[in-house]
């Protein structure tokens, strides 16, 4: 499924605590290393709260003292420093995509603030919002060492929409492949959770509002049916529920009820890195949830 993980570093425990997850997919699916730095131009000299790693010498020995102790024993990683220093380390992570060929990254994030910085870049431009790689974020405190990474319950939020249905067919891949639970969850907004035209209509059409979500909601059933039906074919074991209020908020909580190992959400290109944050539910959800989530920009199948 995967075959070649892309995993940044900057030399800080909060990045670290992506290593885990990137052990766990290389491990599962055979797949190579390269544990990527990007050489800083005007480094600050420490980087949350850590020494900065701003020299060449110093990151390749870093990365090789990573690939030697955290990965199991005969997992192919590569060390690779980009050492023309960059103003702009997102935008160079972005790049060495094309350069390096991977099909899946992995990297860390903390909290909203840093969430948002990480991401607010060319890399949210590339990956999360026009990209085709898949991007998984781990999220914990920046006190905490990195932990083991499983994937035994995976939750699959899912809109009906064709363009969104790339998060539900690498749900699926994930739960055949890993023999995961695997939990379908469809939102519908409450009265109080309308924006733009819907909220007008809410103003203007009250009775009508609330009659078009009532129906709404029966459709998502009938959909999430389907799914079931569907996934049951694949040998998946998997759940489903419709829920209202506001998606991002909904899509945490349910991760916290059911101890979620990973959202999966499927994104598309819209209109750049401002749109996304804005419009995003997957961005809210990043800012929201304490959980693993992995963003899937590109269309897949639901096959063994």
């Amino acid at each position: 499924m995967y075959q070649h993980i892309l995993t940044p570093l900057d030399g800080s425990s909060l990045a670290e605590i992506a290593l885990p997850a990137a052990a766990y997919f290389a491990q599962a699916f055979q797949a190579r290393v390269t544990l990527l730095h990007v050489i800083e131009q005007r480094a600050a000299a420490t980087v949350h709260g850590e020494r900065h790693l701003t020299g060449v010498a110093e990151a390749e020995t870093y990365l090789r003292k990573i690939a030697q102790t955290a990965f199991p024993t005969g997992t192919n990683v590569t060390c690779h420093v980009h050492d023309e220093a960059t103003r702009n380390v997102s935008q160079a992570i972005a790049e060495h995509e094309g350069e390096l060929s991977p099909d899946f990254l992995i990297m860390a994030t903390h909290d909203q603030s840093y969430a948002h910085q990480a991401l607010f870049g060319n890399i949210a431009q590339q990956v999360a919002a026009f990209g085709e790689l898949p991007l998984l974020l781990v999220r914990a405190p920046i006190e905490s060492r990195p932990s083991a990474f499983t994937c035994k319950h995976i939750l699959a939020p899912t809109d009906g929409e064709a363009h969104h249905e790339s998060g539900l067919a690498v749900a699926c891949k994930l739960a055949q492949h890993f023999d995961s639970a695997l939990h379908l969850l469809s939102v519908v907004p409450t009265v109080g959770n309308l924006s733009g035209s819907q909220a007008l209509m809410q103003r203007f059409m009250p009775g009508t509002t609330a009659t078009m979500l009532e129906i709404a909601e029966v459709e998502f059933r009938n959909y999430l049916n389907e799914q079931l039906d569907r996934l049951q074919q694949y040998g998946v074991s998997a759940s489903a529920e419709v829920k209202r209020g506001d998606p991002a908020t909904v899509i945490a909580e349910t991760a916290e009820i059911m101890n979620a190992s990973l959202i999966v959400l499927g994104t598309h290109g819209r209109a750049g890195t401002n749109a996304f944050w804005r419009n995003s539910v997957g961005a809210n959800v990043i800012l929201r949830s304490k959980r693993p989530v992995l963003l899937i920009p590109v269309k897949e199948s639901c096959e063994k």
